[in-house]
């Protein structure tokens, strides 16, 4: 399915296990049921046993036009996905991923159906996330986009949980983590991921994941 990827037995975070904030937003498996993980603003405590999990995690951006709720009502949140769609439907679905060879393959063949019944995302929105991984101003991308400041943070809130502002900090704490993980000094690494400099880089991990970077990372350097 194009904007998603399927995973199993695995959780976004780093040594500590924490699933931080990425952007993006997933449909999950869980011992027989299926719930929706909204974009997160913190890091959140994993539940339940990482054995039992899969998952089908959408690019930012893509989730709400297939879910058909803005992404800004489930920020922060792990709801059931009866809570969203018909009790009926949903158990229908429920169904078909417990019977499938296995519960990843099962909720992508869902997801493929789905997404041949709905409106795909707004294309545009691909552009406004690029934009900002590459470290480009909120400002300078709306110019860009033909875009006015008050439009693209309502059609970010839609999209993506949460204004530009805070989607290019998150983007910006993903930059640096996979950075730091591959080895990078966290001074080299500040630079390179758009911070001003490692304080400033050890403040936003903090705040956003709510441990120090080391520490998040499993100690080392």
């Amino acid at each position: 399915m194009d904007g998603a990827v399927v995973w199993t037995n695995a959780s976004s975070g780093g040594g500590t296990g924490l699933v931080l904030p990425d952007g993006c937003m997933d449909l999950l498996w869980n011992d027989g049921r299926l719930l929706i993980a909204g974009p997160d603003t913190r890091a959140q405590e994993p539940v339940g046993s990482p054995s039992c999990w899969a998952g089908l995690r959408f690019y930012p951006g893509t989730a709400p036009a297939f879910l058909g709720v803005p992404a800004h009502e489930l920020r922060d949140r792990r709801v059931e996905l009866a809570d969203l769609w018909p009790v009926s439907l949903v158990r229908r679905l429920t169904a078909r991923v417990n019977a499938a060879v296995d519960p990843a393959s099962g909720l992508e063949e869902v997801a493929l159906e789905r997404a041949d019944e709905v409106d795909g995302p707004d294309p545009l929105l691909r552009q406004v996330v690029a934009a900002l991984d590459a470290g480009r101003p909120v400002a300078a991308t709306a110019d860009e986009l033909g875009l006015g400041a008050r439009q693209l943070h309502r059609r970010s809130l839609a999209a993506f949980g949460y204004g530009p502002k805070t989607l290019a900090r998150v983007l910006r704490m993903q930059r640096a983590l996979a950075l730091a993980r591959g080895g990078v000094p966290f001074a080299e690494t500040a630079v390179r991921a758009g911070y001003a400099d490692q304080a400033h880089l050890a403040r936003d991990v903090r705040e956003l994941a709510g441990l120090p970077l080391g520490e998040l990372l499993g100690g080392g350097r």
